[in-house]
């Protein structure tokens, strides 16, 4: 499997497009938590005015990615991406919603809707995993999508699985210019089935090539 970088940016343009693609990246993590805030009252969350109808909770979900991605935009370019980053993303993604943020699970947790049970991660072993992953010699857009699949299947975290290997992997990407990953919520059905498929299988080459192929956004000139 092939997959090279689709973008090339620097650190100015990178920075750039994650800002401009904040509020796109929040509104289509918040649906992984059935939130149905619209865009636009998503907006309204993110520019930190109220919204009448949307329960707290929904509000916190919101507000967490927030803070998740100000995190990864005030970090400097070319940071490496390593665990300590992870469990830094998580901080904010599982605030007041897990029973411990920002450290890895200690205990078992079932993924909905498939048979696969994932061991409680130990963080010797997820390490050298991280590492293997960016040291190996693949492009940095597949590093970051393998990453998140990796991050998404092993639940490293008590809560907020998904949203965190989304931020982490545009962590990754933005911090060495190369675009940024967003499943969009029209895309969620699909990209559902295949993750419920990667779970059980364990073989991720045909959901990395389709988030490759539908996910992967960047400044075309």
């Amino acid at each position: 499997m092939t997959i090279s970088n689709k973008y090339n940016l620097n650190e100015r343009e990178s920075k750039f497009l994650l800002k401009k693609s904040v509020i796109g990246l929040i509104h289509s993590a918040s649906r992984l938590e059935n939130v149905n805030t619209t865009f636009s009252q998503t907006k309204t969350i993110v520019e930190g005015m109220s919204v009448s109808g949307i329960s707290m909770d929904d509000i916190q979900i919101i507000l967490n990615l927030k803070n998740a991605y100000q995190y990864v935009l005030n970090s400097p370019h070319d940071t490496t991406f390593n665990l300590a980053i992870a469990c830094r993303i998580n901080s904010f993604i599982s605030y007041n919603e897990s029973l411990e943020w920002g450290a890895l699970r200690t205990g078992n947790v079932g993924i909905y809707g498939v048979d696969y049970t994932p061991t409680i991660p130990i963080e010797s072993e997820v390490v050298a995993a991280i590492n293997e992953i960016m040291g190996s010699k693949m492009s940095l857009t597949y590093k970051a999508l393998k990453y998140m699949y990796y991050a998404m299947r092993t639940q490293l975290f008590w809560d907020g699985n998904k949203r965190t290997a989304i931020v982490s992997a545009n962590a990754i990407m933005m911090l060495n210019g190369v675009g940024i990953v967003n499943v969009s919520e029209h895309q969620l059905e699909e990209w559902n089935q295949l993750l419920s498929e990667y779970y059980e299988t364990n073989n991720d080459e045909k959901i990395i090539l389709w988030t490759y192929e539908n996910c992967i956004h960047g400044i075309d000139y």
